[in-house]
């Protein structure tokens, strides 16, 4: 099977230095249109979807390969190698961010600089660290998507998209997450927020850049702080944006951050 097949990877721009935008949990490559088109004068930009997600190749999908984000990891490294990219911007939302990190690590060749955006460690508390969540509340979340994906959706996406007064991103995200085939965004629920990738923020040799927003009830200020403390080369960029998903809702101001850091 071609990685690029696999991936569903789609090529534009007319640059030669290669920007990768890679996107969340219930998402696929769509959310990042209102992004990737500012780059594409002066950038190769390479956009995809993980496996399970989009117009990947479902019948890649393994629950063993993918039971940990070092699958995913792998998949990003692959298409970057079959392109013979080199000197990688790459910028990964949510979930996609720790995969970055990972793949960073394990081909430093590959990876120059890396755009985090909304980026979480981990999700659980763990004693003076705050993820956000307990591990009761993390495995009440999985419970309820696993018995119900469709009203998860539909509760769920609103709290993640935040900005209450623009429904219409809202809805957009509930249709993302139930476009995902359920048994799917199950186990990549599980993995996404269950992974605890702390260990490995000191061991990122890219530059890094890191953007937050405000009201993010899924990866608060303080773990995007957490994150910029530990990353060796990183700054990190206070959005006016609020809620999860400054990509949507936000994106000249995405556009403008990366544009100052590369």
């Amino acid at each position: 099977m071609s990685v690029l097949h696999r991936n569903n990877v789609r090529i534009t721009g007319s640059g030669d230095r290669p920007v990768i935008f890679a996107h969340g949990f219930g998402c696929d490559q769509n959310m990042w249109r209102l992004v990737h088109p500012a780059f594409e004068p002066r950038f190769k930009v390479v956009l995809f979807d993980h496996v399970g997600a989009g117009r990947s190749d479902l019948t890649a999908y393994r629950s063993d390969k993918y039971a940990s984000l070092s699958g995913y990891a792998e998949d990003l490294i692959e298409i970057a190698r079959e392109l013979e990219l080199r000197d990688v911007i790459f910028v990964g939302h949510s979930v996609s961010a720790m995969i970055g990190v990972l793949a960073s690590i394990r081909a430093p060749d590959v990876f120059e600089s890396m755009v985090l955006v909304g980026p979480s460690p981990c999700y659980i508390n763990d004693g003076d660290y705050v993820g956000g969540f307990t591990e009761t509340e993390i495995e009440e979340l999985l419970d309820s998507l696993a018995d119900n994906y469709m009203g998860w959706s539909a509760a769920m996406a609103p709290a993640i998209m935040g900005n209450p007064d623009r429904p219409e991103l809202a809805e957009e995200l509930t249709n993302s997450f139930c476009r995902t085939d359920p048994d799917i965004a199950k186990e990549f629920a599980r993995v996404t927020f269950t992974s605890d990738n702390r260990a490995d923020l000191p061991k990122v040799g890219a530059r890094s850049l890191i953007l937050q927003c405000r009201d993010d009830v899924i990866a608060s200020e303080q773990v995007g702080r957490y994150v910029h403390d530990r990353l060796p080369q990183s700054q990190m960029t206070i959005l006016n944006a609020t809620g999860h998903c400054p990509n949507l809702s936000a994106p000249k101001e995405v556009i403008s951050a990366i544009d100052g850091f590369v």
